[in-house]
């Protein structure tokens, strides 16, 4: 055989390698987007579907607890925010089926304004759903403007880990005129009226805007002092430094009358007599609810798949 002819045949094979190649790259291209789309498929099915312990976002046809999450700091702009923590509680009353609302709670407090639209908020839900009880759960932390939520409730419940209270109120600031002045800064700010610029770092704070300051914190802080008498009622065993500020452990609260005892969502389960939970908390992403949606179905069923105890469960 000639060399053009070898050169023919070795062609030819590549050739047909080649073509074989790419057949078996398509096929097996099919069987991934197959496999994708039956994985995507099933993800949507489940989301779509009611969890086996609790929904979210939906209306359930059965008896059920009502779930809303106050967690982080509370204040305009930040997800525990006024505005949708009331409309979740609100969602929470509205529901037929649900037999009473949970305020779970894991936050250090936040702006006082926020806290006490939503205090305000559940004093009146309570008032118009007075057969349906509020329980506020507090997991690792319900101090400050979180605890003045959470004494709004029917009952508190705590771990007696938690850490509870602080009630009072602050407001942060520093003066560096001294070190402005060695280090040469000057400070050229300029106001129209006299106390425009108070609080200004730059500057030292005469007597007079203190004690104006000071007058400020007093009667928010009274307004705090208030709501958690008017909310905890004869329950509180009050102190000397009760209302200083000081937080205490989930158990000291309790022995204080700032709780009512120990527990969980499942200990308001056991008294209400229903384990199923629906979740009434706002997000302004709604990817977040996708996401731990298709997180939570997807380590329940793995978890089913396995067969690991059904006492573990993402809460």
């Amino acid at each position: 055989m000639s060399d053009n002819g070898r050169e023919w045949q070795i062609l030819e094979k590549a050739v047909l390698a080649s073509v074989d190649e790419q057949r078996k790259a398509r096929r097996w291209s099919i069987v991934f987007k197959l496999l994708t789309f039956s994985y995507l498929l099933v993800l949507l099915v489940l989301f779509m579907s009611p969890s086996k312990h609790g929904t979210s976002g939906t209306e359930s046809s059965s008896d059920h607890i009502g779930i809303v999450e106050l967690n982080g700091e509370i204040a305009d702009g930040k997800d525990a925010n006024a505005d949708d923590i009331i409309a979740g509680l609100t969602d929470a009353f509205e529901a037929k089926n649900s037999k009473a609302v949970v305020l779970r709670i894991n936050s250090p407090g936040g702006s006082p304004v926020q806290s006490a639209y939503v205090y305000d908020a559940i004093r009146q839900l309570r008032t118009k759903y007075p057969n349906k009880k509020l329980y506020a759960v507090i997991t690792d932390i319900g101090a400050s403007g979180a605890y003045y939520i959470a004494a709004s409730a029917d009952q508190i419940y705590v771990s007696p880990a938690s850490l509870v209270g602080s009630i009072g109120v602050i407001m942060q600031g520093f003066g560096v005129q001294s070190l402005a002045q060695k280090i040469g800064i000057e400070d050229r700010t300029m106001t129209a009226g006299a106390h425009k610029a108070i609080m200004n770092p730059m500057a030292a704070i005469s007597p007079e805007e203190k004690a104006h300051v000071q007058k400020l914190l007093d009667t928010i802080h009274q307004q705090f002092i208030t709501a958690v008498k008017q909310g905890r009622g004869q329950r509180l065993k009050e102190t000397p430094d009760m209302f200083s500020g000081l937080f205490w452990t989930g158990q000291q609260a309790v022995e204080l009358g700032l709780a009512d005892g120990f527990g969980s969502v499942k200990t308001v389960g056991k008294l209400i007599g229903t384990d199923e939970q629906v979740d009434y908390t706002q997000n302004k992403n709604p990817m977040d609810n996708l996401i731990r949606k298709l997180g939570v179905t997807m380590g329940e069923t793995v978890a089913a798949k396995l067969d690991i105890g059904s006492e573990l469960k993402v809460r």
